[in-house]
């Protein structure tokens, strides 16, 4: 690997780190922003839309700009907005202004929106210049970031550390990695309008990928897994309290253990995937999110139900990363196909937990979860759309300008120093 290309990746882990970081910060710390807002269940329910609508209108618009501008632009303005709303948050919980912190969840989620979909690109190009496996291991840092900023958020609230000045420190430590991350990745990734084929434009519409069917089944694969990982996001602790009995403390714990193996799968998950290839590894990653459902949802067990838990998350931990290395490469204009599966992932991530909440408002948790097993089950049986490549491939190219491969101020270097 030459040294540009190290430190693109090594950026690259920064950018899915930072995020992962600052959502857990403010989620641990949102009890006390309750409390200082004075807001009742249903006006946090208000707040917190804020975070859903900035989150729709940066995943539905990502594809658009990383088009029009290339990843770098949209990954940079995505992270300045996360930064940035760490800072509003905090202030909004000092002044218990509930527009305030509503203004922040909205600038956190249309950046973090933005520029997740943008880094899946760069990172999936990566990919295709390494050879080899490289997307789990970036989500692995972003899942990391989570499990780092639980555990600093939690030492915060039982200390009573004040809100504002936790997340502002937070915003801090962001913009010290933002600012060392985005000097390394390149220029005009995945930019195609405005550019002739011959400079890396695309002569066809982009809207040619809703109609590969390759395409839209590996979107069915990442929507089935990005649905398992949010369902436990946003309700498995809720669900281990009121479906199982167990005490608070303890239903927090299991999440931390999902949190751990979704962690660990995804850093090991490079190794696997690189030896048994793409659809083996989906379909084996599937069928233990499925076995961790039913033992969840139909094991009357409290113990036996936590440890399923640990099955549920190293399933999940592959499905999203996994189907966007097979979108890169399974046609032209790689920067569009990651970005359409992208967008139903997150969407997916964002859309289905409020409806499960819904379900099970009415139903109860337990079985609100069989829709996701559902989900889940159909993703074993649509894994040989992702394909039996080991790793990624080197031969095939993304959509780009012939500009400097790094950015202006990044020092060029060949292969082999």
């Amino acid at each position: 690997m030459d040294l540009a290309t190290r430190r693109r990746r090594t950026a690259l882990f920064l950018f899915f780190l930072l995020p992962g970081l600052s959502i857990s910060s403010w989620v641990t710390r949102t009890p006390d922003i309750r409390d200082q807002l004075g807001a009742s269940t249903a006006q946090m329910g208000l707040v917190l839309f804020g975070l859903s609508v900035g989150s729709m209108l940066g995943i539905l618009s990502s594809g658009a700009l990383v088009a029009r501008f290339g990843t770098r632009p949209v990954m940079g303005v995505g992270t300045v907005l996360v930064i940035i709303s760490m800072v509003v948050i905090g202030c909004g919980a000092l002044l218990s202004s509930a527009p305030t912190v509503t203004a922040g969840l909205f600038l956190f989620g249309a950046g973090m929106g933005g520029s997740e979909v943008a880094v899946n690109i760069d990172g999936a190009e990566v990919e295709q210049i390494l050879g080899r496996t490289v997307l789990p291991t970036l989500h692995g840092f972003f899942s990391l970031g989570t499990v780092v900023g639980a555990a600093v958020g939690i030492l915060f609230t039982a200390i009573e550390f004040p809100v504002q000045w936790h997340l502002g420190a937070i915003a801090v430590i962001a913009a010290g990695m933002f600012l060392h991350a985005f000097r390394a990745i390149p220029a005009s990734v995945g930019r195609t309008k405005g550019l002739s084929p011959a400079d890396g434009g695309s002569a066809a519409p982009r809207a040619a990928v809703w109609k590969d069917g390759r395409l839209l089944l590996i979107g069915g694969i990442i929507l089935a897994m990005a649905l398992a990982e949010g369902a436990a996001n946003d309700w498995l602790p809720l669900l281990m309290v009121d479906g199982h009995g167990v005490d608070p403390a303890l239903g927090s714990a299991v999440y931390a253990g999902f949190a751990a193996a979704m962690t660990i799968g995804r850093f090991g998950g490079g190794f696997f995937i690189d030896r048994f290839g793409r659809a083996p590894v989906v379909r084996a990653s599937a069928l233990s999110a499925a076995l961790g459902l039913t033992l969840v949802i139909f094991a009357d067990s409290p113990v036996l139900a936590g440890a399923a838990v640990l099955f549920w998350g190293l399933g999940a931990s592959l499905g999203f990363p996994v189907a966007l290395s097979a979108a890169g490469d399974s046609g032209p204009d790689p920067a569009a196909r990651v970005s359409l599966v992208a967008m139903i992932g997150y969407i997916a991530f964002l859309v289905g937990p409020p409806g499960l909440g819904f379900l099970g408002d009415h139903y109860g948790l337990r079985s609100a979860m069989i829709v996701v097993l559902a989900f889940v089950a159909a993703a074993v049986f649509l894994a040989p759309a992702i394909g039996t490549r080991r790793g990624a491939s080197p031969e095939v190219h993304t959509a780009r300008a012939p500009a400097p491969d790094v950015a202006p101020d990044a020092p060029r270097v060949t292969r082999g120093e």
